[in-house]
């Protein structure tokens, strides 16, 4: 099967499965789990619980109103975990759920794809930005 084939399939795959669910539902999830900032704090979280600070520290670049609103939004959709320690100070940790550890496969998958191409991508931008065609596919 050549690969324009199976890229074909695969997008009418994804209609299929948008129609007969609902296509909100379908799309908000897409959104959530396609969001930079959930895609690393799932990576994160998948070697184990961590605290705030710890996942603030190993998510370069967030801010910390926008990764308390990614584990709120992850919280939600049941992906993770947060349990409070009754301790002084109180502790916080977040965790994956049984739910979230299915995903952190495809997670990785994606990951490795990123890296696996991420030098091929950063050439295409930048023929593209100087107003060259970019890479013909084999």
């Amino acid at each position: 099967m050549s690969q324009a084939i199976l890229v074909e399939e695969t997008l009418r795959s994804m209609g299929k499965l948008c129609i007969e669910h609902d296509p909100d539902v379908f799309r908000s999830v897409l959104d959530r789990i396609g969001d930079k900032w959930s895609l690393l704090v799932i990576g994160i979280l998948e070697a184990g619980p961590r605290r705030f600070t710890e996942l603030l520290r190993a998510t370069p670049g967030v801010s910390r109103k926008m990764l308390t609103t990614t584990l709120r939004a992850l919280e939600r959709d049941g992906l993770i975990t947060r349990t409070i320690y009754p301790e002084v100070p109180p502790r916080v940790e977040y965790a994956m759920t049984e739910l979230g550890r299915t995903l952190s496969g495809p997670v990785l998958v994606l990951a490795t794809w990123t890296a696996d191409n991420q030098e091929a991508i950063l050439a295409n931008r930048d023929g593209f930005d100087a107003g060259l065609q970019p890479e013909s596919p084999a």
